[in-house]
């Protein structure tokens, strides 16, 4: 997948990274933390992610100041320039008509107060993960001790050598994820950001708070989250959804707070994610009768595939160049009569009767 990064200058002077992948209906990604617009291409934690949005969506995000591919000596990573910042991205993407938008995590905040402060721009709101007040400002006392040890951790262990500090962190993010996704979730850490943006980025989190917009939204909302999310405990998303006017919410069976590949959830999402927004829905069909068609290759392309392995971990199992691993997708894509990871997954998910 290729892509241009593009920068546009913030009224504080902060470069922002950005770009936008694919066409049609314009779907813009509040941003989160823990991003890198040219690593995550590549990620076995939001690859999927992006080739699911990028395909149905012209999917623009962009990487939070003080992170990834944005300027990192940011003279303010504060809660109080993210709307700013998703203003200056929204202009410079040059969109003319109403968008989707999509927060997540922290972003949730972001976009809950963009679609109170710009109604007409959104035409459909989309928070999974979300929460609308930080750790450090939690009335559970025992939430503002836990966020307190964790900004700890982040403060003494981000730049160290040793990943078991940084896996404390992350793997709340992933428990679901294989060793690859966590050790790729710990070298996200360092790639993306300093120690001591880490710690302000952090504690601008946990000192959110956007609990009196929650009633002013005037635009449809779908709210989702996971079962069992770490990060953001399930009561979080409720508490959205019940206070802001007419939403609609979806329960995911999940401990991930981001959604991996394999899991079902992942899958109930993005057919959650088409119908709210009027988009055709991947069509679903007895696993056998699409399988049958495959050769025994193939097929053990799928099953890697369902485990959330990316073609160079496939690649380097079965033995054979990325490459070959692309050719083979491509053929069993167009047998399966679909487009992407995600709609071969779909697509092959055994569908159960009702009774």
């Amino acid at each position: 997948m290729k892509q241009h990064v593009r920068y546009v200058a913030t009224a504080d002077r902060v470069n922002l990274a950005w770009s936008a992948l694919g066409r049609g209906m314009p779907l813009v990604k509040a941003a989160t933390w823990l991003t890198h617009l040219q690593y995550d291409l590549q990620s076995p934690v939001w690859a999927h992610w992006i080739t699911f949005l990028s395909e149905r969506f012209r999917y623009i995000r962009y990487d939070e100041r003080g992170s990834g591919m944005s300027d990192w000596h940011a003279p303010d990573l504060s809660n109080a320039n993210w709307v700013d910042d998703l203003e200056t991205v929204v202009e410079a993407a040059r969109i003319e008509r109403p968008f989707v938008l999509l927060g997540m995590s922290q972003g949730a905040a972001t976009a809950i107060r963009y679609a109170v402060k710009h109604p007409q721009r959104v035409s459909h709101l989309i928070l999974y993960g979300g929460y609308a007040i930080g750790g450090n400002r939690s009335e559970d006392p025992a939430r503002r001790e836990m966020y307190r040890a964790l900004t700890d951790v982040v403060r003494l262990g981000w730049g160290s050598g040793n990943p078991t500090f940084r896996q404390l962190f992350t793997s709340r993010f992933v428990p679901g994820g294989s060793q690859a996704q966590l050790d790729w979730f710990n070298d996200l850490c360092q790639r993306t950001t300093s120690c001591e943006n880490a710690s302000a980025l952090l504690a601008a989190r946990g000192n959110l708070d956007v609990r009196e917009y929650l009633q002013q939204v005037r635009v449809p909302t779908l709210v989702l989250h996971a079962s069992h999310d770490e990060i953001a405990p399930l009561e979080q998303g409720r508490y959205i959804a019940g206070n802001i006017p007419g939403a609609q919410f979806v329960q995911l069976d999940s401990r991930n707070h981001v959604l991996l590949e394999h899991e079902p959830a992942w899958q109930e999402f993005c057919a959650a994610v088409l119908e709210f927004t009027g988009q055709r829905e991947i069509e679903r069909t007895p696993a056998h009768a699409d399988e049958d068609k495959l050769t025994v290759r193939e097929r053990g392309l799928l099953a890697l595939l369902r485990e959330g392995r990316s073609n160079a971990q496939i690649a380097w199992q079965l033995g054979i160049a990325e490459k070959t691993v692309r050719n083979h997708f491509s053929n069993l894509y167009r047998k399966l009569g679909v487009r992407s990871r995600v709609e071969a997954l779909v697509r092959t998910q055994p569908v159960h009767d009702s009774d």
